[in-house]
């Protein structure tokens, strides 16, 4: 009879996986799922320590020694290659999931996943054996585009720079050490100090700062009294302070925010003709009493109608208040210089002149006569040596109304026989 090794199994239709116990360096195989397993150690009482699996599917892997495994391998259980280097090129096509650490030792690491998801919320870079500021100088993210767009630390700088513009979304803002410098719309009040040269226009807000010089459009000043006013100041071209000084029969009261100027004592008061309300002293004018005020000045009113009293002829009045009055008065004082002119007239002189009527005045008043012609008419004994021509003329009464006839009119009266009954017939004449 031929020898025959026979170990336990389990047969196909069974339950898969290893026997939960087996006898020191007892074998079993498992037609399930081809494992050969091998009770390890003594545990006493005729049981091995544990049972491990040392092959499967027919083939034997040595634990130890160098071995070559070809062909296609599938782990569906874990896989522990702690302590193992993996030599030569590797490709993992399927999913790779490392459950422990990841050192990556080589030059260059290149991931060309087109979505990378880092659980781990910090990541560390330029982490050396000794890490300084010259090996993280240049260090931080390059994004490959057009131009590369690079976020860099430099050590010269001693700061994080961007080669692109940083666009915030809407309601954030930039801080410093968690006080906020810079919004969209606003400075923050962590910015104590500035360098601006320019602002636009202020709206609102206040200044704490220094004074400002007048040179730069403010007053210089920091505090004011009562009454004080800002006064131009040619010296330093400043704005001075000072308040106003009272004068004769004014007082000045200063009070916060506010200036009363008044009369002092002495001050105008009403009487006689005279009104004062306040500090405004005018003029009491009686009624249609002959005074107005025409363009703030005191004038005559001539027409008015409750004038008290006369102006006498002697001031370029009438001196009396009706005008039969004033003709009495006016006629007293015309006629007494020609009075005393006609008391000296020969008597019965001045008789004749009273007893001439107005319209015989009137003849007198128009005449244009002289002294010489007079005397002439009044008998005048004269006589001018002249030669007579036809439009000389003489003075004939004509029916009771004295008119002056040329001679050439009288040569015609003396041929008219009819009208002359003078007739001439020859012979001397």
């Amino acid at each position: 009879m031929s020898n025959t090794i026979r170990i336990k199994k389990r047969a196909a239709g069974g339950a898969s996986g290893a026997p939960s116990s087996l006898a020191p360096s007892e074998l079993a195989y498992s037609e399930v799922d081809n494992i050969l397993s091998y009770g390890f150690g003594d545990a006493g009482g005729g049981a091995a320590s544990s049972v491990i699996s040392i092959a499967g599917s027919g083939a034997f892997a040595t634990l130890t020694s160098n071995q070559t495994l070809s062909g296609n391998k599938t782990f569906t259980g874990t896989v522990d290659l702690s302590g193992a280097t993996l030599s030569g090129n590797t490709t993992f096509s399927n999913n790779l999931v490392v459950s422990g650490d990841l050192t990556v030792n080589g030059t260059t690491t290149s991931v060309n996943s087109t979505q990378l998801d880092v659980t781990d919320k910090n990541i560390t870079l330029g982490n050396v054996s000794t890490p300084t500021d010259s090996t993280a100088d240049g260090g931080g993210i390059s994004l490959k585009g057009a131009t590369d767009k690079l976020f860099r630390w430099l050590n010269a700088s001693d700061s994080w720079t961007s080669s692109e513009h940083i666009d915030l979304a809407s309601g954030k803002e930039f801080k410093i050490n968690a006080t906020s410098v810079l919004s969209g719309s606003t400075l923050g009040s962590g910015v104590t100090a500035s360098s601006l040269t320019s602002v636009g226009t202020l709206s609102s807000g206040t200044w704490s700062a220094s004074t400002i010089a007048v040179n730069k459009g403010g007053t210089g000043q920091t505090s004011y009294t009562n009454g004080q006013l800002l006064i131009g100041n040619t010296t330093g071209n400043t704005l001075s302070k000072a308040t106003l000084t009272a004068g004769s029969n004014i007082t000045i009261t200063n009070s916060a925010g506010g200036i009363t100027i008044a009369a002092a004592a002495g001050a105008p008061t009403a009487g006689n003709g005279i009104d004062v309300s306040g500090s405004e002293v005018s003029v009491d004018l009686k009624a249609n009493g002959g005074l107005v005020i025409e363009s703030t000045e005191i004038a005559v009113d001539l027409a008015a109608s409750s004038i008290t009293g006369t102006l006498a002829v002697g001031d370029g009045g009438t001196g009396a208040t009706s005008a039969s009055a004033a003709r009495t008065a006016l006629s007293a004082q015309t006629l007494a210089a020609d009075l005393t002119t006609l008391s000296s007239c020969q008597s019965g002189g001045a008789s004749a002149l009273a007893a001439l009527t107005s319209t015989e005045i009137a003849i007198l008043d128009g005449a244009t006569v002289t002294t010489a012609e007079l005397n002439l008419l009044d008998g005048g004994t004269a006589a001018t040596s002249t030669t007579l021509a036809a439009a000389d003329r003489m003075v004939i009464n004509d029916a009771g109304t004295m008119v002056q006839v040329a001679l050439s009119d009288l040569v015609t009266f003396f041929e008219n026989g009819t009208a002359s009954s003078f007739e001439v017939d020859g012979g001397t004449f």
